[in-house]
């Protein structure tokens, strides 16, 4: 496994760090923003194969959801990885970026974690559930809740489900909501866990991860992460490239099994189905 090279910065440390102007041997690096783990360790691996084929690279890791969209609009991000079409639409929506999908990534699953429970069967009445907090993933994360056969949510409101749509809770369960990168922290504090099981990898708990309760499926191909561009450099020939060596490359697909634990159940490839 290849492991992070960069220092994981301040949102502020890290607009300051690439408005920098490059020197100009450095003019042509493609600059991509992702969130440590799964997704910045597997574009490490791609870069490395982009560098054998003379495509410069430089992978930014970035903790937080935020940041990642705020670099790529100002232009000191060429391309970010980090995000789903439900998440990028919504801060289209909301902050009025001018973005473009320029490529499709993996499918990590989602599901609903414990170390409490060996199953939903025993969670208890008034039992406690943390889900993540931004409206994108805390919609994701109730149709799973809802799909386990806890809570009933109103009809036909689908991923934009908040707490408020829940019209039947049998158990009387409790809700938390967490900053998502934040949810394998809250796990030990909570009955249930909504999570990535990636992050439970990456946090040396893949017990974790392969124990889940619950798990989405490839029918969750909407939450498939992408390769994000502005849309004005949606054609630029490094990215495509870029793209191509991240999806055709075998040490690219290696590595994501790896860090999936070799196991299935938790990702998928959207980009080699037929």
């Amino acid at each position: 496994m290849i492991s992070s090279i960069l220092r994981k910065l301040s949102v502020a440390s890290i607009l300051a760090v690439l408005a920098v102007p490059a020197v100009t041997a450095q003019a042509q690096t493609l600059k991509i923003g992702t969130n440590p783990g799964v997704l910045g360790d597997t574009l490490e691996v791609a870069a490395a194969e982009a560098n054998k084929q003379g495509l410069d690279v430089r992978v930014v890791e970035i903790t937080d959801w935020t940041t990642p969209n705020v670099a790529l609009q100002a232009g000191d991000l060429d391309l970010n990885y980090f995000q789903h079409s439900a998440y990028l639409e919504n801060e289209i929506r909301e902050r009025g970026y001018q973005f473009a999908k320029a490529g499709v990534g993996v499918l990590p699953n989602i599901g609903l974690f414990s170390t409490r429970l060996k199953s939903l069967a025993d969670l208890k009445d008034g039992g406690s559930i943390a889900l993540a907090n931004d409206p994108v993933n805390l919609g994701r994360g109730l149709l799973l809740v809802e799909r386990a056969g806890l809570i009933t949510l109103k009809e036909g409101v689908g991923s934009k489900a908040t707490l408020d749509d829940i019209v039947a809770n049998p158990k009387k369960l409790k809700f938390r909501e967490v900053e998502g990168p934040q949810l394998v922290r809250a796990l030990d504090d909570v009955d249930i866990a909504q999570g990535y099981p990636a992050r439970f990898v990456a946090a040396g708990r893949p017990d974790i991860a392969k124990n889940g309760l619950q798990y989405t499926t490839i029918d969750d191909a909407h939450y498939a992460i992408l390769f994000v561009s502005r849309a004005d450099n949606v054609n630029d020939a490094r990215i495509r490239k870029f793209i191509e060596i991240y999806q055709g490359s075998p040490a690219v697909l290696a590595e994501i099994d790896e860090l999936y634990v070799g196991d299935k159940r938790l990702y998928s490839l959207p980009w080699l189905k037929p």
